[in-house]
């Protein structure tokens, strides 16, 4: 499916880097372990990290209950959250041609408060075996303490688009004759070595699922 182009999220700049449809946009969603929310409150805008969970066409989010952010999803208000990931920094002749390899999603909705406990539990496994597969099920369960200070939220995916740059630098045709190196540095996520918690007690293995993490 594609989402309709409308002046809200169609790609002025660079227009043929734009892709409106879910098969490229979902797959940036749920490769990033966080996105950014933004939202306006007395006409003062803000932009927030947060964790993220897709479920379907919803995106999940969580956070405390006295937060500006949670009260005004919460109330229905309107959204923008991006993602980017950046996959090189290409270097050309010329400065001005300097870029970035990057795939972003840029998405729109209304939120809503999830109030069941039943689903925002479900919610709130969503949002952690977004982090790490597996986690849920190893992990002690939030209580209803937790559960009284958390709000959790859906975000009905209302519209979106991706925008993606890939491959060489693309300089001035007089430049190509510059004694300058061009070309592209890749960049890839590398996950370390796990590090034990120092009161961790003794004879409990790191599980399988955080020793070959990957996205």
């Amino acid at each position: 499916m594609t989402f309709p182009e409308t002046e809200l999220n169609k790609v002025k700049r660079i227009p043929d880097r734009a892709l409106y449809d879910k098969e490229t946009i979902y797959p940036i969603i749920d490769e990033a372990l966080i996105c950014h929310v933004g939202f306006t409150e007395n006409d003062q805008p803000f932009v927030i990290p947060a964790l993220h969970a897709r479920d379907g066409d919803t995106l999940i989010l969580h956070g405390a209950k006295a937060s500006r952010m949670m009260q005004h999803i919460g109330d229905g208000s309107p959204v923008c959250i991006a993602i980017t990931h950046v996959d090189g920094i290409v270097f050309a002749r010329s400065v001005f041609h300097h870029s970035i390899n990057y795939r972003s999603a840029v998405i729109f909705g209304h939120g809503k408060l999830i109030k069941k406990e039943d689903e925002k539990m479900r919610a709130l496994e969503m949002l952690t075996e977004h982090i790490a597969q597996g986690r849920w099920h190893d992990a002690r369960l939030p209580n209803q303490k937790e559960l009284a200070a958390t709000s959790v939220v859906k975000i009905e995916i209302e519209s979106a688009t991706a925008k993606i740059r890939s491959g060489d630098p693309k300089d001035d045709k007089e430049d190509y004759d510059l004694p300058v190196w061009s070309g592209m540095l890749p960049i890839a996520p590398q996950y370390l070595s796990p590090l034990n918690d120092p009161t961790l007690a003794p004879g409990i293995a790191v599980p399988d699922y955080i020793l070959n993490y990957t996205r």
